[in-house]
């Protein structure tokens, strides 16, 4: 497959990526904004390798998606596609640090035991007021509307909750005709709700002080020096693409507050 893309916001060209809708609609949702690449380098902007037997390699194509805007450090969206082995997109949403906003994430994998799915607007100070009280007012109602028509995803390990809102929605779904109602009736509909609330928010953001900067930094690396190491995708990435080019990945282009 010969790669067209020369920068983050040039069109993701994977051939039937499960995922299309969501990032798409993503792009649309900050065309209101003023937005320009965000910097990654060609090999992170495109990488193919073949995986399994000599007999029988199965392609995989990792392609990544970013932008910034005045008030958003960072918009990526990891999007892969091995075969039938699994289909991803990782998508983080990272506000600088003068604005009292969220993170955005989705991280919506499937694989051959089905789809798992996860969508929050994750606190960088979960505990401050100032932070969650307006936020998280309206998502919990956002999310017990879609939690209450989707599965349960099961349980998380402990050291993650502080990282995630009471409007997290997490959900393991089957593969097959039932998966794909969910998802065009549920998760559709949850992901532009929340996409749309998140987008709002940015919008009627005003910059904070430079102590209160100071402050969402301090929380925003923490985030991120917790989703770079104990990111779950790790073990995949290093057995695609190599140990030395997954952590340079998840470090310096997935996770890069650090």
């Amino acid at each position: 497959m010969q790669n067209n893309r020369n920068n983050s916001l040039d069109p993701i060209s994977i051939r039937n990526w499960r995922w299309n809708y969501f990032l798409d609609k993503t792009i649309k949702g900050f065309s209101i904004f003023q937005s320009s690449p965000y910097p990654i380098e060609n090999d992170f902007l495109f990488r193919e390798s073949f995986w399994g037997s000599n007999s029988n390699p199965k392609k995989v194509i990792l392609e990544t998606w970013g932008l910034k805007t005045e008030k958003i450090r960072q918009a990526r969206c990891a999007c892969l596609q091995a075969g039938e082995i699994t289909s991803v997109m990782n998508l983080v949403i990272s506000p600088f640090n003068n604005y009292d906003v969220p993170f955005f994430g989705a991280d919506f994998v499937t694989l051959p035991s089905g789809h798992l799915i996860a969508l929050d607007l994750q606190p960088a100070l979960k505990d401050d007021l100032i932070h969650t009280k307006y936020v998280l007012g309206k998502l919990k109602s956002i999310h017990a509307n879609w939690q209450s028509k989707l599965p349960s995803g099961g349980d998380i390990p402990s050291e993650a909750k502080k990282y995630f809102s009471p409007g997290f929605l997490w959900t393991r779904i089957p593969l097959g005709e039932d998966g794909d109602k969910l998802i065009n009736q549920v998760i559709k509909p949850a992901f532009d709700e929340y996409l749309n609330f998140f987008l709002d928010l940015v919008t009627n953001a005003k910059r904070v002080s430079p102590e209160r900067a100071s402050i969402l930094l301090n929380g925003q690396k923490k985030y991120m020096r917790y989703r770079a190491e104990k990111d779950p995708a790790r073990g995949m990435l290093r057995g695609f693409f190599g140990d030395i080019w997954a952590e340079n990945y998840i470090n310096n282009i997935l996770f890069d507050l650090q």
